[in-house]
């Protein structure tokens, strides 16, 4: 088992087309022809994790968020994060980051807070554009029905709840063929005409390979002739947080010492008490301040999140209870998220929950 065949199953949880622009995700040290020995999950690679993946005999780091973010200039050992990557590339461990990847999947970071605080009748908080795609192309019409069927295998025609998604348009189309041509109607050098379907089909753009290779592979013609455009539309199963219900409506005191229990937090930061029940919760993993007026217009009666400054708790504006439980808390269980999903598949190699927690804030 290669390291590739780890981290494309991982990109079924958290296709790397998910990712925000400014991230780093995917395989940021190593082969991806490695074989593997072991996997050591962790939501942090410090120096101190590569030590107990080379004790746990695990060649493959799989961490949450990238050591290698901004880019390397130099290579001396100089910080944390060159002494972490130096340490893997001497002992061949790998390291592959999810981050924004997994943030962005319905399935990942905020789906597992609102599993283990036990919300119920969840949809994505903030919805994410760009992913939902559209390719335009024109086929004989004795091919429609064979090209369009091997797009809908590819996974194109899919948009939100729906699939086999597809609009078509006749018209007439024009060419003639040079003396290299090979045209499958008409003959090279003639100025030929004929009936042609145009067609059109949205798709997620983690599948525009696959999609491409089905139409070349499907269509008659020497020169394919299509394009691909980016639609205005949002992804309602991919984006960033979470919102859901509690089963039953919590005071405020009593649902922020459930929070600090649940989330196992030795600290959780509050805006000023409404003196209302709370029933309708909105989460996100990590730093989460950016998505304040989002909770607020999904009428969340509060908002869990992490590293919110003095500042933003004004943007409560005495509409929603905010909750500041800290990075490491909000994110800690998606180390457990990622060792269940690679335990069912995987069963020839040790897939290791990290030991060691990498939270760099201590409380008193």
């Amino acid at each position: 088992m290669k390291i590739k065949d780890v981290t494309n199953y991982i990109e079924e949880l958290a296709p790397l087309a998910y990712a925000e622009d400014f991230d780093n995700v995917g395989l940021l040290v190593g082969n991806y022809q490695t074989e593997v020995k072991g996997v050591l999950v962790t939501l942090d690679t410090l120096e101190e994790t590569v030590d107990e993946a080379i004790a746990k005999n695990c060649n493959l780091i799989i961490s949450f968020h990238p050591i290698i973010f901004s880019g390397l200039k130099k290579l001396n050992g100089n910080s944390y994060v060159e002494k972490a990557v130096l340490k893997a590339i001497k002992n061949d461990i790998a390291i592959y980051a999810t981050h924004t990847a997994l943030d962005n999947s319905n399935k990942g970071v905020s789906a597992k807070i609102c599993e283990v605080l036990g919300l119920q009748n969840t949809k994505v908080l903030i919805p994410k554009k760009g992913l939902v795609k559209k390719l335009t192309t024109y086929i004989p019409k004795d091919y429609l029905e064979k090209i369009r069927q091997a797009l809908f295998e590819a996974k194109a025609g899919n948009i939100g709840n729906y699939d086999h998604c597809s609009f078509t348009n006749i018209g007439e189309v024009t060419f003639k063929g040079n003396e290299n041509s090979n045209p499958v109607l008409g003959k090279k050098g003639e100025l030929q005409k004929e009936e042609e379907i145009q067609l059109t089909i949205t798709f997620e753009q983690k599948n525009e390979a696959a999609i491409l290779e089905a139409l070349f592979e499907n269509h008659p013609y020497e020169e394919v002739a299509y394009e691909i455009t980016t639609t205005e539309n949002v992804h309602q199963n991919i984006g960033m947080g979470m919102i859901g219900e509690l089963e039953k409506p919590l005071e405020e005191k009593d649902f922020l010492v459930y929070l600090k229990k649940t989330m196992q937090t030795d600290c959780v930061r509050y805006s000023n008490l409404l003196h209302k029940k709370i029933h309708r919760v909105a989460v996100l993993g990590g730093s989460g301040s950016f998505a304040i007026s989002n909770a607020i217009k999904e009428k969340a009666d509060a908002y869990v999140s992490a590293d919110f400054k003095y500042h933003d708790f004004f943007k409560a504006e005495n509409k929603i209870l905010l909750a500041d439980i800290g990075h490491y808390e909000s994110e800690q269980f998606t180390k457990r998220l990622l060792v269940d999903y690679l335990t069912k598949k995987f069963s020839n190699f040790a897939i290791v929950l990290s030991e060691k927690s990498t939270n760099p804030i201590y409380y008193i």
